[in-house]
């Protein structure tokens, strides 16, 4: 297949020329340690107090996300005055680790994808935070009634896969003009005589592919563009005690003013004047990080408009969602040796894709994911209905024996009102190119930066951390 299967980032820098600078100067590594135990420079547990007294800075960062805080240590390192002003009541945006079951378990972003050269990695060493390597093999797949599809079974399905693609993939560089990706894959089904059965199977490993992938079903991605980006290589990682230890380090000894809901960003000669839920804060230059999907929302009010193209972009580009359910029991029931397991149920996408965490940090939890239109579809039940539907698929698998749970964690992340999805991809006649135009600064006075404005490695952190890196270096 054209594209890697990098998976579940919850978070994918644009094409720029500082890049390779950017790599240098973060120290990055060929092949870390799995297990990455170095002494932490700093693991603050809350944030700095602030002189709230101060409202100027040279530079006013939007958002305390992954972005927004690169940008910013990345500033302050060098001297430059920072407020960073974040409207939630918490650092890390869709950076999010949640401990209210015991145990660390990240509602947003879980895992390093690629440690090769990724800077996620040297921060990961740099702040101390051990990390679990992932093994996207080592699952089970269900059918329907419960019963265990075969390796050899499921490699038929792969292979169909493949072969269907390779036309798909002729199409992508074929065609005259741009079309919904399951555009694609309807025209050459079409051609080919399969059965229900194969046609089931395939419909489940294309929506791992697409749906839990990029937030988004082939419907919603575009044929031309949909896997344009790129990836560091080596293994995926995740962290045991959760992914908010990077945000939380960056953190350390910034200005960060929590419950500052930004309504308006005026900029112009003289600068920048920000006003928020608590008053105006003026600066020289600003960092935008704002999620695309408060960008789609235009909640924020920018004076003057933005110029077309950035517009136009934000327009173009869409955001998707991947939300987790978490489930938390009283024992394991569950091979405790497996990291995965699929259910191809009656209903596409409902229940298909579970993690266990018991090789990761030996507690008795599943996490089920929800991609794209089920994604969304979830959102709209009571948190009743959503136990209710997981413990109907795990008793089809384990048996009406299995104990309920004895608590868990919901998202909902297209709901968020400070993000309004989960990341970024390129729905049908959007391009690469939409990415490098949002990230684009606006007269030298204000900049962007997020995983929306990483060409390269857009809907990841590490695209994230690089964008704000980057937004930072331009105006150094």
């Amino acid at each position: 297949m054209k594209k890697k299967m990098n998976r579940r980032d919850f978070l994918r820098i644009a094409s720029i020329g500082t890049a390779s600078a950017i790599a240098l100067s973060c120290g990055l590594i060929e092949e870390p340690l799995q297990n990455l135990t170095e002494e932490p420079d700093t693991m603050p547990n809350e944030i700095p107090q602030s002189d709230s007294s101060v409202r100027n800075a040279k530079v006013l960062v939007i958002g305390a996300g992954m972005s927004g805080l690169a940008a910013a240590r990345t500033l302050m390192d060098k001297g430059v005055s920072v407020i960073v002003l974040e409207a939630r009541d918490r650092i890390g945006g869709r950076t999010w680790t949640d401990s209210s079951l015991g145990l660390p378990l990240d509602l947003g972003a879980s895992w390093i994808h690629g440690i090769k050269n990724n800077p996620m990695t040297e921060l990961a060493k740099r702040f101390g935070a051990d990390t679990a390597p992932t093994d996207y093999e080592n699952g089970i797949l269900f059918d329907s009634d419960g019963s265990e599809i075969s390796d050899a079974e499921y490699a038929e399905v792969e292979d169909l896969f493949e072969s269907i693609y390779e036309e798909v993939a002729a199409m992508q560089e074929g065609t005259d003009n741009d079309m919904p990706l399951q555009q694609a894959f309807d025209e050459v089904l079409a051609g080919r005589d399969l059965s229900e059965d194969e046609i089931r199977k395939l419909q489940f490993y294309v929506h791992q592919e697409t749906a839990l992938e990029y937030g988004a079903d082939p419907a919603d991605l575009s044929l031309w563009e949909w896997d344009q980006d790129e990836v560091f290589g080596g293994k995926d990682v995740v962290f045991p005690n959760g992914y908010s230890q990077i945000t939380n380090g960056l953190a350390q000894g910034l200005d960060i003013r929590l419950n500052e809901k930004v309504t308006r960003i005026s900029y112009g000669a003289d600068g920048v004047e920000v006003e928020t839920s608590s008053g105006v804060f003026g600066g020289e230059k600003a960092i935008v990080t704002l999620p695309l999907g408060v960008l789609k929302q235009a909640s924020v009010k920018f004076e003057p408009s933005l110029p077309a193209s950035k517009q136009a972009a934000i327009d173009r580009l869409a955001m998707g969602v991947l939300n987790k359910v978490y489930l938390k029991f009283p024992e394991i029931f569950w091979n405790e040796e497996i990291e995965n397991f699929g259910y191809l149920g009656e209903t596409l996408g409902e229940w298909s894709d579970w993690m266990s965490f018991v090789p990761y940090v030996g507690a008795p939890v599943l996490m089920a994911f929800h991609g794209g239109e089920k994604g969304f579809a979830i959102e709209e039940l009571s948190d009743d209905e959503i136990i209710s539907g997981a413990m109907k698929t795990l008793r089809v698998i384990y048996g009406d024996a299995i104990p309920e749970p004895e608590g868990y964690l919901i998202t909902r992340w297209g709901k968020d009102p400070y993000s309004f999805g989960a990341y970024s991809h390129i729905p049908p006649f959007a391009s690469g190119d939409d990415f490098d135009a949002l990230f684009e600064p606006v007269d030298d006075v204000l900049y962007f930066a997020g995983e929306a404005t990483s060409r390269k490695y857009p809907a990841t952190q590490h695209g994230a951390y690089l964008t704000g890196v980057a937004a930072a270096e331009e105006i150094l």
